[in-house]
């Protein structure tokens, strides 16, 4: 599970409008679905079982970064309900404070980005490797002389053979 903070989107797009369900796009997204913000305060709350004051509150603390339309409302994305679901989880069967929660998102955080790094560095070695093999495939590969042209004995002695 990835655990990312969500910077405001330009003000200039917004979306949907009003209503307290999943809001219409009114122009192209540009992202995935769990990264539209979709959901009013009051739908994500009731979606991670919390008092919509609880998401303001993590708010507060730099735990939750909601998405924001033009006219300053916040919009939650699937993304942001699954980090509300971890906190209640964190907070009530871990019993960790908010303190520590925030600890635990930065570590995820930290080792997401840290196992992002590894897999990119693994597909450069792979590619590092396949690039030697060919290079070595091509050194093995049996090669015609560059020196002269090839002539079958029979042709050579017909040459010499005229002359003599």
């Amino acid at each position: 599970m990835s655990i990312r903070s969500h910077e405001p989107r330009e003000q200039g797009r917004h979306v949907g409008q009003g209503g307290h369900g999943p809001a219409q796009s009114s122009g192209t997204y540009e992202g995935s679905y769990e990264e539209r913000a979709v959901y009013v305060i009051s739908v994500a709350a009731d979606l991670a079982g919390v008092h919509p004051q609880t998401l303001r509150i993590y708010e507060r603390k730099g735990l939750l970064s909601p998405q924001r339309t033009a006219g300053n409302t916040r919009r939650y994305s699937e993304r942001d309900v699954e980090r509300l679901r971890q906190i209640q989880r964190l907070t009530q069967d871990e019993g960790v404070n908010l303190a520590g929660v925030r600890i635990i998102m930065e570590m995820q955080r930290r080792l997401d980005e840290a196992q992002a790094q590894l897999d990119r560095a693994r597909r450069r070695m792979a590619e590092v490797q396949r690039q030697a093999e060919r290079q070595q495939a091509d050194r093995t590969a049996p090669r015609r002389p560059h020196w002269g042209v090839l002539a079958r004995l029979d042709d050579v002695r017909q040459i010499y053979g005229k002359r003599g």
